[in-house]
């Protein structure tokens, strides 16, 4: 079409022919400008359907939007798809790529990579990645009425498509056979990867354009991730910012990562606590490695495991009963004497940690160690040579050191 012009005869050629110029510089752009069009008229439609669907008027068929909506949905992620492989990879291909470009190029790639062996991630992550590549573009281009008619889809879109990642993660972390035994460390790296990504990027936006009443409930534990953002993060920050992560996902994610899943992420985590604990040698770093692990400790009984309902077994119920119990009884000195409290806190979880410890397969022999020695310092056991003995309540039983 570019090497075509209209054949006008007559008196006035020259001057047809320069409007025949013009009009074919306006009219027939290069593919990115043709995509970028494509993709303009797509959204507009988009949009146009998804605010008829989410809109309360009973006078609509509701199932006849719904199926609109999904139709312009589809073909808005086609047109994208297009303009990935039409402008942005023959530019790339060409050297003459930007920054940005060459960025969005090598994380399509990143994507489609999940293609093959992990369709069902695939599958989201590219519907993500497509609208994450056209939200930047608005972002920086397009008017402010246009950008925040996007947002509300984008936000509720996001919501979507997150759900249903957690919710295929979790049905991996979950699964007894013993096809995802070997990859499980990788998947909970995914998912507190996952969880970190929406809450930067999405709750991050539902907050900056108070979209949500609901988030108020939430609000401080964003800013506890927000001191996790700034500077280089050791072992320990790490752990604790995935712990925060899990504190929020109990509220915005309980049906797509349940809470037998949270809780097998606790458990990830309670295990590269100890280990952390256990192998630090300098004392001041070890002090703050049991901080940090006795308050992972406290969120993990009180924030998951006050609220499961049905335990592999009796036993572990009425112990966890003791245990809340007893906690709950500490609790009322908190007002009184706080230190106290702490103390009795603190012993409360190191006593109930043995325990568990001695059940696993991990050889945490120098953590049991350290547990006792503090144990001593607190007063809630004594030391003969080289025994530790329980006194008071606690117990009775000689513990080998």
């Amino acid at each position: 079409m570019e090497e075509r012009s209209l054949r006008i005869t007559g008196a006035d050629s020259t001057f047809f022919n320069k409007i025949t110029n013009t009009l074919t510089k306006i009219l027939i752009p290069t593919k990115i400008g043709m995509n970028g069009m494509l993709i303009s008229i797509k959204r507009n439609i988009l949009l146009k359907t998804f605010e008829n669907y989410t809109r309360d008027d009973e006078n609509y068929n509701k199932e006849e939007l719904e199926k609109k909506y999904n139709t312009a949905y589809e073909t808005y992620l086609a047109a994208l798809d297009k303009y990935v492989m039409d402008s942005i990879y023959k530019k790339v291909k060409n050297g003459t790529a930007s920054e940005f470009e060459k960025n969005a190029m090598s994380k399509y790639y990143e994507v489609t990579s999940l293609k093959e062996n992990e369709y069902i991630e695939y599958k989201y992550r590219k519907q993500k990645y497509l609208m994450e590549l056209d939200y930047e573009g608005i972002r920086i281009s397009a008017k402010e009425k246009i950008v925040e008619r996007y947002q509300k889809f984008y936000i509720a879109k996001m919501d979507m498509l997150y759900k249903a990642i957690l919710k295929n993660y979790s049905i991996k972390v979950a699964d007894t056979t013993n096809a995802y035994d070997a990859a499980k460390e990788w998947i909970y790296t995914k998912i507190f990867y996952t969880l970190e990504e929406y809450i930067k990027n999405i709750l991050a936006l539902k907050i900056e354009i108070n979209d949500d009443e609901n988030l108020q409930n939430i609000i401080s534990e964003y800013e506890k991730y927000e001191s996790y953002t700034v500077g280089k993060l050791d072992t320990r920050d790490n752990i604790e910012k995935n712990m925060v992560l899990l504190g929020i996902s109990r509220k915005l994610f309980t049906h797509s990562l349940p809470l037998i899943v949270a809780e097998q992420c606790y458990e990830k985590l309670l295990k590269d606590a100890r280990t952390l604990v256990q192998d630090t040698k300098i004392a001041t770093k070890r002090e703050k490695a049991y901080a940090m692990l006795i308050n992972l400790i406290e969120d993990y009984n009180i924030r998951l495991l006050s609220t499961k309902v049905y335990w592999e077994s009796p036993k572990e119920r009425e112990d966890y009963k003791q245990f809340w119990n007893q906690y709950k009884e500490n609790a009322k000195l908190k007002e009184m004497d706080f230190i106290e409290y702490i103390r009795q806190k603190e012993i409360l979880f190191i006593k109930n940690d043995i325990k568990k410890l001695g059940n696993g397969k991990t050889d945490y022999s120098k953590l049991l160690k350290y547990y006792k020695r503090k144990l001593v310092d607190y007063g809630a056991m004594r030391q003969i040579k080289n025994n530790y003995q329980s006194i008071g309540k606690y117990s009775k039983n000689k513990e080998a050191a």
